[in-house]
């Protein structure tokens, strides 16, 4: 009778076999996505499709736009923790990894109002990052991470980040997708005219295979004009897919190809700064049973201080005609970290919630203004 293999062994073996596939996959086009020189067609980023927002016929359309364009976007002041994951089909080398936090780093190094720290426990993260080969590079949309369960990836490479020194801006880009910024090629106000079935050919060929839907989804389709801030088009930016010849029929400079220049953009660098400033360092003082004011204007973000008195449930609450995304931090080994938060956007009562915090411990409530109904003042009160 043969012996029994073991399920370690039996998935070591099969994980082997996929390897071994996809290498002989990847064999018939390029493995990187170079934005420079190559003639040869590009690796492309492939978005996870998820539901839209939708609204009922009370909130109109200027509400909604408010908050389509801030809603994948996080609290100034935010912590993210990324994690790798290490060993079997979604591991990879640290060689890989480092080119992943230089790209954190280059983010960072803007002065932009987020931090970034790895973590070694998926339990512990809000970003977490496999390298998966065959299945392209991809990441989930700003907040659209925290929807999925912890042992699932929010963000993949699908081949070699060191075999290109261009492969950084791979990692850019994935990362750019999770701070919450589309794809800039689908800017509803770029003006690009494709050849569309030239693009489909393309796609459906090495090294991306895509069928038609997901080129739709990731190319030709507009994103809406009510879910991005601004209007102008940025060809450099850092979430712009390069192109070949003969894909883009106008603008006219454009159907030899177009290449985006290496790196962050200027217009990169001031959306990020425009959505996550620089932080204050001294925020007021919320304190029980006194109303705070928010005179905050459409996008604006207020902190607060919280010290509680004593040990016990608290509740914070919103008042007024407003849709806001309220969130609690608790400090934590030097850093604040998320307890509890609540989104009332696009409904018709205040955001609200009841924690139980701790005497002697720091806490941070964060406040960030999508829409609000009238010139009158909101106030924010725990009690």
């Amino acid at each position: 009778m043969p012996v029994k293999q073991s399920t370690g062994t039996q998935l070591e073996e099969l994980s082997a076999r996929i390897v071994a596939i996809e290498r002989r996959l990847s064999s018939r086009g390029t493995n990187g996505s170079e934005r420079h020189g190559a003639e040869k067609f590009n690796s492309y980023c492939s978005q996870p499709e998820v539901a839209e927002m939708k609204f009922g016929p009370e909130v109109s359309d200027q509400r909604a736009r408010l908050i389509r364009v801030m809603s994948k976007k996080w609290l100034n002041g935010t912590v993210l923790h990324y994690f790798f994951f290490d060993g079997g089909l979604m591991g990879t080398t640290g060689a890989e990894k480092d080119v992943v936090r230089r790209a954190f780093d280059m983010w960072k190094d803007l002065g932009i109002g987020l931090e970034f720290k790895e973590v070694g426990s998926r339990n512990d993260s809000e970003i977490r990052i496999g390298f998966l080969r065959g299945d392209g590079a991809w990441s989930y949309l700003g907040r659209d991470v925290l929807n999925q369960g912890k042992n699932e990836r929010t963000m993949n490479f699908g081949w070699d980040l060191t075999s290109h020194p261009g492969e950084i801006d791979t990692a850019l880009h994935e990362i750019g997708h999770t701070l919450g910024f589309p794809h800039e090629h689908q800017n509803p106000f770029a003006g690009i005219v494709w050849d569309e079935e030239a693009v489909y050919a393309a796609l459906a060929a090495a090294p991306n295979f895509w069928d038609r839907d997901t080129t739709f989804r990731n190319i030709l389709r507009k994103i809406a004009p009510d879910t991005i801030e601004g209007s102008e088009w940025d060809p450099d930016s850092i979430m712009h897919y390069p192109f070949g010849a003969g894909l883009i029929q106008a603008p006219e400079q454009y159907r030899n190809g177009l290449r985006p220049e290496d790196g962050l953009s200027g217009k990169d660098i001031e959306q990020a700064k425009h959505f996550y400033p620089t932080r204050e360092e001294v925020y007021p003082e919320l304190k029980p049973f006194q109303a705070a004011l928010l005179t905050l204007g459409p996008g604006e973000q207020i902190n607060f201080a919280v010290n509680p008195e004593s040990t016990r449930r608290y509740r914070f609450q919103t008042f007024g005609d407003t849709d806001t995304v309220m969130v609690l931090f608790e400090e934590r080994d030097g850093e604040f970290r998320y307890v509890k938060g609540d989104d009332d956007s696009g409904t018709d009562r205040n955001a609200s919630f009841r924690v139980r915090l701790r005497e002697g411990v720091r806490y941070v409530l964060r406040i960030r203004l999508y829409w609000n109904f009238s010139s009158g003042d909101t106030a924010v009160m725990m009690w």
